[in-house]
């Protein structure tokens, strides 16, 4: 009995930890502003003078089609699709006199 009361607290650990991992990879984040334009597949919101942002609209995006003027909140997840390392630069040793 003690041991079928450990493998099942063991097992109950194991998934919570995993949907820890889960939502943690799955962080997502918002931005509300005015819809200047839609065209095509991307959609640019300004959220002020200084700050314009530019979605990409997927096929499978929940919510209505969006007009120019109307108020949005934007949930977007950010996910690297690409990444290129190039090495840093160093600096060329001193000359001693």
């Amino acid at each position: 009995m003690r041991r079928s009361l450990f493998v099942f607290t063991f097992i109950m650990l194991l998934a919570v930890a995993f949907l820890a991992i889960g939502r943690a990879a799955a962080k997502s984040y918002q931005f509300t502003g005015t819809v200047k334009a839609v065209a095509g597949d991307t959609l640019t919101v300004e959220k002020s003078a200084k700050e314009t942002w530019q979605f990409e609209l997927a096929k499978d995006t929940k919510g209505g089609t969006p007009k120019v003027g109307d108020k949005v909140t934007v949930n977007y997840k950010m996910v690297a699709t690409d990444i290129e390392t190039k090495p840093a630069a160093t600096a060329p040793p001193a000359k001693k006199k």
